[in-house]
């Protein structure tokens, strides 16, 4: 276990049910049926921060792709250029990169994806999403918050949500999260309530191609 996840353990008190590793690999502990939270403690490579920086620059950044694994790249190019957004090569390959290690976990061949420049309060609301999985990395800016499944039921049972603890994914950070359509326990999250701090966040959402969200 890295520094990063000691310090979590500190902070609050361990969840069994979330997997957290330093390595891409762990992100296969979502197969396990007692996980609904897998979590790969990445930092952000310096040439990947720096497309990252580019993209943040721009005036927006929203792409949208429904494509199959085999074609990802060159759509992903494509729905670039045509959002007249700067050429970011390495965050591109990045996004491949992810699909590939979320295909086999997802059982897909195709992925609906998004990456945008968030500014707002998105999905604020603590709720489980209507998928098997679902990938999110926060490229820039706060990353999702989680509940543990304990604060999770006491949140359904009327909790405020000062009374829980809530934690937080790091930019770079890369999470599998477990939803309705592949447990009874999903794992309960939020996007970061942000609106009117001034924090800009670069979100990459995966899931498996044709299926609902939240």
């Amino acid at each position: 276990m890295n520094a990063l996840a000691q310090l979590a353990d500190r902070l609050f008190p361990p969840a069994p049910h979330v997997a957290m590793d330093d390595d891409a690999g762990g992100l296969a502990a979502i197969a396990d049926p007692g996980v609904n939270l897998a979590i790969w403690q990445r930092r952000l490579s310096p040439a990947l921060a720096t497309d990252v920086n580019r993209l943040m620059g721009a005036a927006q950044g929203d792409v949208r792709l429904n494509a199959p694994l085999a074609g990802l790249a060159s759509g992903l190019a494509a729905a670039f250029a045509e959002a007249n957004l700067p050429e970011v090569p390495t965050l591109v390959a990045d996004i491949v990169d992810l699909a590939k290690q979320a295909a086999p976990l997802m059982m897909a061949a195709a992925f609906d994806m998004r990456l945008e420049i968030v500014t707002g309060n998105a999905c604020h609301k603590f709720h489980a999403d209507y998928v098997p999985l679902r990938l999110i990395t926060s490229y820039a800016g706060p990353g999702s918050q989680w509940l543990s499944n304990e604060d999770a039921a006491a949140l359904a049972d009327g909790a405020a949500i000062d009374q829980l603890d809530v934690r937080q994914l790091l930019a770079g950070e890369v999470a599998l999260f477990k939803g309705r359509l592949l447990t009874d326990t999903p794992i309960i999250h939020r996007s970061p309530p942000i609106a009117g701090t001034g924090a800009r966040r670069l979100v990459l959402v995966i899931n498996p191609a044709h299926e609902g969200c939240c």
